[in-house]
């Protein structure tokens, strides 16, 4: 997961430390950040709707995990 996540952009050192610590993290602590988050899925009209209940630290970077997995691979 940590080696998808871009490192460019404004922000480009802090980014590559988040992704450094991402990769370094253990995994209960992963499992806590990114796995067992607290959400409510609605199904509407044409649409999943998934709304996070709770903030932790770690959700600007799984944000950006999500927009990554959004774009098509190339290979």
């Amino acid at each position: 997961m940590a080696l998808t996540l871009p490192e460019d952009g404004r922000d480009a050192e802090q980014r590559r430390t988040e992704k450094y610590k991402l990769l370094r993290m253990e995994f209960t602590t992963f499992r806590r950040a990114f796995m067992a988050v607290p959400a409510q899925i609605i199904s509407t009209g044409r649409r999943i709707v998934f709304r996070l209940l709770s903030w932790n630290a770690w959700q600007h970077v799984f944000f950006r995990l999500l927009d990554q997995l959004r774009t098509p691979l190339r290979c």
